[in-house]
C-alpha cells in the first residue's frame, strides 16, 4: 500500500467517523437523528484536522433555540474526537442563520448569542425534550413487552438490573438500549431501582399502566406526525440531491410564506419547528 493510498485510507476513516458522532445528534422535538433526517448536508476534514460541517432546516422559521441547540450539539461531540482540531458548523438558509454561525464560531451560549432576545434558559428547552423522549422509548418497550406477553404486574415490579438481563429479539434489543439511552435524563440509574418510572420519577402500579401507556401513545403519535411533516417540508423546499440548494425561489417562498409564524421564536419555551 502506498503512502497516497494509507492517507486516503485514513481520510475516509476520520470522515465516517465524523458521520458516526453526528449520527448521535438528534433533533431535540423529533427525537430523530439529524443525519437519518437529512439536515446534515456534508462534513468534511480539512489537511489541518478541521471539520466543516454544513446543515440545513425544513423551514426558513424553524425556531431559533432548536437550530441552536442541534448546531451546538453537532459541534461538541465532533469536538470530542481526538484528532479533531476545530469544528466549524454553518447553518444555511435561515432568518437566524448568520447570529447562530456567529455565535456558534465565537464558542456562545443561545443567551450570548441572542442577548435580550433570548427570553429563558435553553438549558430548560433541552431538558424538556429529553423527556419527551424518555417517554416516546419508553412507551417502544413497554408496547413491544406488552405484546411479548409480560404482564402489568411484572412490569410495573421490574428492576433496571432484570430489563438488561431479559433475553430479547432484536427489535426488542434495540428498544431497551435506546431506553436506556435517556433513563439518565431522571437521574443516576442504580441496577436496583424500577425500571419504569414516569417522566416525574413516580412508580406505575398494575392498574394505572394501561391509562400510563395510552397518554405515552399520544405523545408519541404527535412527534411521529411532526416528523413526517419536517421530512416533507425538507422535501419540498430543497432538491435534496444538491445540499443547501433551493428547488427554486419561488417554491422555497411559497412555502416559507405558508408557515411564518405570527410570532418568531427566538425564546427558549417550547415551540415547533415552524
Amino acid at each position: 500500500m502506498t503512502r497516497r493510498d494509507q492517507s486516503d485510507d485514513q481520510l475516509r476513516a476520520r470522515h465516517d467517523q465524523v458521520w458516526a458522532r453526528l449520527a448521535t445528534v438528534m433533533d431535540p422535538e423529533l427525537d430523530e437523528s439529524v443525519t437519518e433526517l437529512n439536515f446534515v448536508t456534508h462534513a468534511n476534514v480539512d489537511a489541518g484536522n478541521r471539520v466543516h460541517i454544513g446543515f440545513r432546516l425544513p423551514t426558513y422559521w424553524c425556531a431559533a433555540n432548536f437550530s441552536f441547540l442541534m448546531a451546538d450539539d453537532m459541534r461538541r461531540v465532533v469536538a470530542d474526537i481526538d484528532w479533531v482540531e476545530g469544528v466549524e458548523v454553518t447553518l444555511g438558509e435561515h432568518m437566524y442563520a448568520d447570529k447562530i454561525n456567529a455565535g456558534l464560531a465565537q464558542g456562545l451560549s443561545f443567551r450570548e448569542t441572542f442577548g435580550e432576545e433570548a427570553d429563558g434558559d435553553v438549558e430548560e428547552v433541552r431538558r424538556t425534550f429529553l423527556l419527551k423522549a424518555f417517554q416516546r422509548r419508553q412507551y417502544a418497550i413497554l408496547n413491544h413487552l406488552v405484546a411479548t406477553n409480560y404482564s402489568s404486574e411484572t412490569l410495573v415490579a421490574m428492576t433496571i438490573a432484570e430489563l438488561e438481563a431479559l433475553d430479547l429479539d432484536a427489535e426488542g434489543n434495540k428498544l431497551r438500549q435506546r431506553y436506556f439511552d435517556r433513563l439518565e435524563v431522571l437521574g443516576p440509574v442504580r441496577p436496583h431501582a424500577a425500571a419504569f418510572l414516569t417522566s416525574a420519577a413516580e412508580t406505575l402500579s398494575s392498574e394505572s399502566l394501561p391509562k400510563y401507556l395510552s397518554g405515552l401513545r399520544r405523545v408519541g403519535v404527535n412527534a411521529e406526525f411532526n416528523g413526517a411533516l419536517c421530512r416533507g417540508l425538507l422535501a419540498v423546499r430543497f432538491d435534496l440531491e444538491t445540499p443547501l440548494r433551493s428547488r427554486s425561489a419561488s417554491t422555497a417562498a411559497s412555502v416559507d410564506a405558508q408557515l411564518r409564524p405570527s410570532r418568531v421564536h427566538v425564546e427558549s419555551s417550547e415551540s415547533l419547528h415552524g
